[in-house]
């Protein structure tokens, strides 16, 4: 009879060395696989081909600005001259930015102080004729923006507004506030009551609780707001154009076009499209910046409740 003896290892032993077995393979990530990559594959084209469509005209238009062209201050070889000729233009290119960005800064700054506190109050407090004038305020979307350019020339001349920067300001806030309002109207109301009710219960004011609270909630939509504010100010043509008839006051794009229109009939296209580069530096650096914080505005009011 036969015994078979157990080998028990001592608390002084050595640990018996590890067996030779395969090791194991990290854990897949169930997100990459050849049937998601196929299945993402159309996405992407799709998009990068309808990005490329989009990004198309302005490639061209900053590569044309420093290229060489006949009839411009940019003649032989790659070079700058475009926009020595931009800078140059009557008041110089540094006057007219300085006038596009005291109108833009002047209608986001108006635009989203009227707009939060006209949004909070829509949102929070009830009151008698509060969808009507809620319906009226929108209601400035339905009227042409040309045909109320000449009443309001009118009106800012009586006010002494005319032909003054402040005025074109006032003007792209009166046509901002329906869609801003709108819009902070919405971010309020995705907010749950239980929080400004709280903080007021914690001894906050109506003030302080809107100021403390509810302002980091409607962030989103705020620079959602004000990055609308500033794109519609920044390339307005048509108020400017309307309102503005010193050459040392006009803003960037109303610079751009009276550059474009020279002496019998001829097209300077090269400082044209240096001016439209410029002219679109701000806006892309801006939506880059911003642009997650721009979805998350749009999306405030969708996810209400």
């Amino acid at each position: 009879m036969s015994v078979v003896s157990r080998s028990t290892a001592t608390p002084g032993s050595a640990a018996p060395p590890p067996s030779d077995a395969t090791p194991s393979r990290p854990p897949r990530s169930p997100g990459v696989t050849v049937a998601g990559i196929a299945l993402r594959t159309p996405y992407w084209v799709l998009t990068g081909s309808v990005g490329l469509v989009f990004l198309a005209p302005l490639l061209w238009t900053a590569v044309a600005s420093v290229s060489p062209q006949a009839g411009t201050n940019q003649v032989d070889g790659w070079g700058f001259g475009n926009y020595a000729t931009l800078a140059s233009y009557q008041a110089g290119v540094w006057r007219y930015l300085a006038n596009s960005a005291l109108v833009s800064l002047l209608t986001v700054a108006l635009t989203l102080l009227i707009s939060f506190l006209g949004g909070y109050a829509f949102a929070r407090f009830r009151f008698p004729g509060r969808n009507v004038l809620f319906m009226l305020t929108l209601a400035i979307l339905m009227v042409p923006y040309a045909t109320l350019l000449i009443p309001l020339y009118v009106l800012l001349n009586e006010v002494g507004l005319q032909n003054s920067l402040v005025g074109v300001a006032l003007v792209l806030t009166m046509f901002q506030l329906p869609f801003a309002t709108f819009l902070m109207r919405i971010s309020f109301e995705a907010v749950p009551r239980e929080l400004d009710e709280a903080a007021m219960v914690d001894g906050c004011s109506s003030f302080t609780a809107l100021w403390r609270v509810l302002l980091p909630a409607v962030k989103p939509g705020l620079i959602t707001v004000g990055l609308f504010a500033f794109l519609a100010a920044w390339n307005d043509f048509m108020a400017p154009l309307i309102l503005i008839n010193d050459t040392e006051r006009m803003t960037l794009p109303l610079a751009v076009s009276n550059l474009r229109g020279q002496v019998q009939g001829v097209v300077d296209y090269g400082a044209t499209e240096a001016g439209v580069v410029v002219l679109a530096l701000p806006c892309i650096v801006l939506f880059l910046l911003l642009q997650r914080q721009y979805m998350r505005g749009f999306m405030s009011g969708a996810l209400k409740g």
